[in-house]
């Protein structure tokens, strides 16, 4: 049995699949022990949509996660997305009290930027400092102890649906677990698959997961946007199956199996055999077709993409490129298409800063998982919360003061 303080699991809760990584903290090194998988079945488009099966669907990941790591589960940090998750900019200013930044002063002026209007219906998720400027001097990641007389702090703040938040937390409880933290899968991908170059010089992450399709553009080693659309791969498998008149589960295995998004790949002579529904017979179809009904799909997700970015002012920013990953990656060409499409140079994402396991998560449709081993390894909470705490984050100032402690 692992010594629980050392063991670090992320739970990503999606919309095709749960997953749950197992990582050992040991002398700042990671190692990947134990990995489960299981297919989601209550979630639509990232958003709990069914208690029952959702919890069920945890319940197996982790046992399995659990007999592979030899060790007991009983805190997760878990993943939150969907098309309800909006981020945003804001910046707060304070006068400095004394003749030089205290952390007090730190803690105020993150609390000046934090006091936005919000609606009721919505709780913050992360605040996520970018830069602070004492009197005119800009780019500063830590500023305590600097000599100044104003304080300026730049912040990223993510929010959700109250009641999307709170499922995945019920959930998680219900299947026997604490959850430490509630993480932005962008945020979590982006630990897990970006280079600390890419963070610093610009890069935009682009997660393709089942439901949704997630958005984050690092620079100077800080979120600068976020954005989750609600596009995604069972969105593939639906056009898949329309187009060839294949019953879903089927259209998901010829997806995976033939799919491409570029029809130039494809000679004219490869056909695919389609199972007949109703008891109809199966029928030999040119594979060309599947291309015709790919590519356009893939190709409006990331034109959508773009356009948020060009309507974020985010364009040059992203100098370095662009990362795609996630399950929907895997499909054949659409690192080709995103790299048309942004104009950029673009990969493949795979989880990278890890030891053990590596050969089982070094695939993108791991991102997420173990990108929230990666947080949860950097921020170790003083606390669990269960869904009967009053407000589920009221831990944002502490959070941001151990961040400020470990800055410093």
């Amino acid at each position: 049995m692992q010594a629980e303080e050392n063991i670090v699991v992320g739970l990503d809760i999606g919309t095709t699949k749960i997953c749950a990584v197992v990582g050992e903290v040991s002398g700042g090194e990671i190692n990947i022990i134990g990995i489960g998988t299981h297919p989601s079945i209550g979630l639509r488009k990232g958003v709990v949509v069914n208690i029952e099966s959702t919890v069920s669907s945890i319940k197996k990941a982790v046992e399995e996660a659990e007999l592979m790591a030899g060790c007991e589960i009983s805190s997760v940090y878990a993943g939150i997305a969907g098309g309800h998750i909006t981020g945003f900019n804001s910046r707060g200013i304070v006068a400095i009290k004394g003749s030089e930044v205290t952390q007090h002063d730190v803690e105020r002026v993150i609390g000046a930027a934090r006091a936005v209007a919000i609606p009721m219906d919505r709780e913050v998720i992360h605040v996520l400092p970018q830069e602070f400027i004492v009197d005119d001097q800009a780019g500063i990641q830590n500023p305590a102890g600097m000599a100044g007389v104003r304080l300026e702090a730049k912040i990223h703040i993510v929010t959700g649906a109250v009641t999307s938040a709170h499922n995945i937390i019920k959930c998680a409880n219900r299947s026997g677990l604490d959850v430490c933290d509630i993480v932005l899968e962008s945020l979590a991908s982006g630990e897990a698959v970006l280079t600390d170059e890419e963070k610093e010089l610009g890069a935009a992450l682009i997660d393709l997961g089942g439901g949704t399709t997630d958005l984050a553009i690092f620079s100077e080693k800080n979120i600068k946007h976020t954005f989750v659309l609600a596009l995604g791969g069972n969105n593939l498998t639906n056009d898949v199956a329309v187009g060839l008149r294949a019953p879903l589960a089927e259209a998901e295995k010829i997806k995976q199996k033939y799919g491409t998004c570029i029809i130039g790949n494809i000679s004219s002579e490869e056909t695919i055999e389609v199972p007949g529904m109703g008891g109809r017979k199966s029928r030999k179809l040119p594979r060309q077709i599947l291309g015709e009904i790919l590519e356009p799909r893939v190709e409006e997700i990331f034109t959508l993409i773009n356009r948020e970015i060009y309507k974020a002012g985010m364009e040059n920013v992203i100098t370095s490129g662009a990362v795609v990953t996630g399950g929907s990656a895997l499909l054949d060409g659409t690192a080709e298409i995103a790299e048309s499409i942004f104009n950029l140079p673009t990969r493949l994402g795979k989880p990278r800063g890890i030891k053990g396991l590596v050969d089982v998560v070094n695939n993108p449709m791991y991102a997420t998982s173990v990108g929230l081993v990666l947080y949860g390894a950097k921020n170790r909470p003083t606390r669990k919360f269960r869904i009967r705490d009053g407000n589920i984050f009221n831990r944002i100032m502490s959070r941001m003061k151990r961040w400020f402690k470990d800055v410093i």
